[in-house]
C-alpha cells in the first residue's frame, strides 16, 4: 500500500451553488483537491494538517464585480473592512482567523482569494461580470495550490 503526500495546502471552497455569484468558488475549484464549506467556520481552519497552509476561496464582498483579489490572512486581519469572504457571514474573517489562531495548538497562515459578486440572491448561474472572470479567478487559485 502506498502512502499519499501530504497535502501542499489545505483548500478551502465556500459557497452555496443556489444563490447565483455565492457559488463561483465551487464552480472555480471543480477537478481540484478542495474541501467545500457552505460559510467558512473555525472548525475548518482547525481541521487543517498542521504545518499546512491554507487557501479560502470564496465570492467576496467589499470589491467590484468580476475582480479578483488575494489577501494574506495577516492582510484581512489588519484591515478587516478590506474584502472578505461573502460566505463568512456568521462571523467577520478577521474573527474567523482570530479565533482559530487562539485555539490552535500550531500556527494557522494561509491566504484568502476572493471574486467581486454582483448577485447573491436565490437562483443558480452566474452574474455575466463573474461568468467572465472565472477563469482567471481559477488560475489565481490554481496559483497557490
Amino acid at each position: 500500500m502506498t502512502k499519499e503526500p501530504p497535502a501542499a495546502v489545505w483548500l478551502l471552497a465556500c459557497g452555496n451553488s443556489d444563490r447565483r455569484d455565492d457559488g463561483a468558488a465551487l464552480l472555480a475549484t471543480r477537478g481540484l483537491s478542495a474541501s467545500q464549506c457552505g460559510q467558512l467556520d473555525i472548525d475548518d481552519l482547525l481541521g487543517a494538517p498542521a504545518g499546512v497552509p491554507i487557501v479560502i476561496c470564496d465570492a467576496a464582498a467589499g470589491v467590484a464585480p468580476g475582480l479578483v483579489v488575494t489577501k494574506t490572512f495577516d492582510e484581512l486581519l489588519a484591515n478587516p473592512r478590506g474584502p472578505s469572504p461573502h460566505s463568512s457571514h456568521a462571523l467577520p474573517i478577521d474573527q474567523v482567523i482570530g479565533v482559530a489562531r487562539a485555539l490552535s495548538g500550531e500556527p494557522i497562515d494561509g491566504v484568502f482569494v476572493g471574486i467581486g459578486g454582483a448577485d447573491f440572491g436565490f437562483g443558480c448561474g452566474l452574474s455575466p461580470a463573474v461568468e467572465a472572470a472565472l477563469p482567471q479567478f481559477r488560475a489565481a487559485i490554481e496559483g497557490l495550490v
